[in-house]
């Protein structure tokens, strides 16, 4: 198993009642789980900025500034991200 992330925090901009959504966090939970990262999910319908700014690219995956994927997990970017800071 691989060491964990120091700190690592990515986060799921999202909508409540969308299945892509959940369908990513799922995916993302044996990925969180090889590479020891949190996933803090921010709902893009609780202002108007975020929703601006996301509209229909939710579910999206992003690490600070940098956007990972959107409406599906891209494993394969996302590992060769993460490996990045091992």
């Amino acid at each position: 198993m691989s060491q964990p992330q120091a700190n690592i925090r990515l986060t799921l901009y999202a909508r409540r009642y969308c299945h892509l959504c959940d369908d990513m966090l799922d995916a993302l939970a044996p990925v969180a789980a090889e590479f020891g990262f949190t996933v803090d999910i921010v709902d893009v319908d609780t202002t108007r900025e975020l929703d601006e700014r996301y509209g229909e690219r939710v579910p999206l995956l992003a690490h600070g500034d940098t956007e990972l994927c959107h409406y599906f997990l891209d494993r394969a970017a996302v590992t060769a991200y993460l490996t990045a800071f091992r």
